[in-house]
């Protein structure tokens, strides 16, 4: 009888227990009740609210870091005694005219200059293998890396008074040729690091050319140079335009190299610093920032219109 009993009383308590199953089962209902629950109060929140939540950052970094600065800077060049007629002073002013006319020549000669050395050689290290080809494309990302102050140090030592073109001359002619100080070694250290972003710039264009094409052009009896002039320059059109006014919005605002060559030409970045730091003229200052920023931004937009909206991505 107490064996029966037991039988009678064993399926008694193990219907009691619930299953693994079911008890998984329930467990993984009540998540998804509470994910339910969960979602259901974001449910309500409208589309455009979700939208504007999202944008908070960008519009907190965008004023902190851009529009209240360039507010500030706007108004600080209307405060000197010209008022408003300040800024016109950049034009009419004879220092800072023939200043901005400098830079303005020098940043479109470096520009120019860059893209004749960066397309050809550009074109070549994307489309030949050799070998050193790896080490010569990682070592054109170092000047990248270099301050302007750093840039301008390597231009002494290569073109300085105890620089090695100066040692090489003194050598065969008699007579040291030092030109680091002059309009000539700012222009060969805007090159220094101008030329690598857009080595780098035309490579990814090249890259994705269509060397059909090409072999197209050449089959119905175009010359390799009717087919450079008429295939391929045509379409790296958008990426010289894009990479070019990098460039020269780069050359207008480097500051470092100037300030390290101490040249006799004066560029708008080293009169804003003189115009601040040697003469305390706030006004002008500003003034003058504010004319090189709308220039590199007049530059930059007309480039981001005409190469299709590529220009960031060839910094």
């Amino acid at each position: 009888m107490v064996r029966d009993a037991r039988r009678c009383r064993a399926p008694h308590h193990e219907g009691l227990r619930p299953h693994p199953e079911e008890a998984r089962s329930a467990v993984s209902k009540d998540e998804a009740a509470e994910l339910e629950n969960v979602l259901g109060r974001y449910s309500y929140m409208p589309h455009k609210t979700f939208v504007w939540l999202c944008l908070l950052p960008l519009a907190v970094v965008t004023t902190a870091f851009f529009l209240l600065p360039m507010a500030r800077l706007v108004v600080t060049g209307a405060e000197g005694p010209q008022g408003l007629a300040g800024y016109l002073a950049i034009l009419t002013e004879p220092r800072y005219r023939a200043t901005l006319i400098n830079t303005v020549l020098l940043a479109t000669a470096t520009t120019i200059v860059t893209l004749a050395v960066a397309t050809v050689a550009g074109m070549f290290l994307q489309r030949h293998r050799f070998p050193g080809r790896a080490v010569l494309v990682a070592m054109l990302t170092f000047p990248l890396a270099f301050p302007g102050v750093v840039v301008g140090f390597l231009i002494i030592l290569l073109a300085g008074r105890q620089g090695l073109i100066g040692d090489l001359t003194n050598r065969a002619f008699g007579e040291k040729l030092v030109f680091a100080y002059s309009i000539y070694g700012l222009f060969l250290g805007y090159l220094y690091f101008s030329i690598p972003r857009v080595i780098l710039t035309i490579m990814a264009a090249v890259q994705k050319l269509d060397v059909g094409l090409e072999e197209a052009a050449r089959s119905l009896g175009a010359s390799p140079w009717a087919v450079q002039r008429d295939v391929v320059l045509p379409a790296l059109a958008p990426a010289f335009v894009a990479s070019g006014a990098i460039a020269f919005a780069t050359a207008m605002g480097a500051f470092g190299t100037a300030f390290t060559l101490a040249t006799n030409i004066d560029v708008l970045p080293m009169l804003i610093y003189t115009e601040f730091t040697l003469a305390a003229n706030f006004a002008t200052s500003a003034a003058l920032s504010v004319g090189l920023g709308v220039i590199a931004w007049a530059i930059l937009a007309l480039a981001r219109s005409f190469s299709g909206g590529t220009v960031a991505a060839a910094g």
